[in-house]
């Protein structure tokens, strides 16, 4: 099975999907992010998907469970890199991507977080108990 790598740059995570998602892919993926998220207190996930020349309902629900797990983490998730052809696909599929931030390249998904942390506009959606916040 491959895995895709889960890089450290700075208080960021970046992710890059150069292979094609099958089921144990995604779920090592999930993991692997996770793991990494706690291991590093990193604040932030880039996941770049411009490897990807198409992009199905599983993909799309796997990026939505992802953004899921880190905000629950305390990270924020950023996709980046999306073709034209996937936004269109998405859309057609009706798959929103809830609790994604998306940005044309790396660089302006780094700006978004770095502003998204300044700012401290991170939306929690769990308080300190665990509970869905009010």
């Amino acid at each position: 099975m491959e895995r895709v790598p889960v890089l450290k740059i700075g208080d960021l995570l970046l992710v890059s999907i150069q292979v094609d998602m099958q089921d144990q892919t995604a779920l090592a993926l999930q993991e692997d992010l996770a793991d990494r998220i706690v291991t590093t207190g990193c604040h932030g996930v880039i996941i770049d998907i411009t490897g990807l020349d198409i992009v199905d309902s599983f993909v799309g629900r796997m990026l939505s469970s992802i953004a899921s797990i880190s905000r629950v983490l305390d990270a924020e998730t950023v996709v980046v890199g999306m073709r034209p052809a996937v936004a269109i696909t998405l859309v057609e599929l009706g798959l929103s991507l809830n609790g994604i931030r998306t940005a044309l390249n790396v660089e302006r998904g780094m700006e978004l977080l770095a502003q998204s942390r300044e700012d401290g506009s991170v939306e929690l959606d769990f308080d300190l108990d665990g509970h869905p916040a009010p």
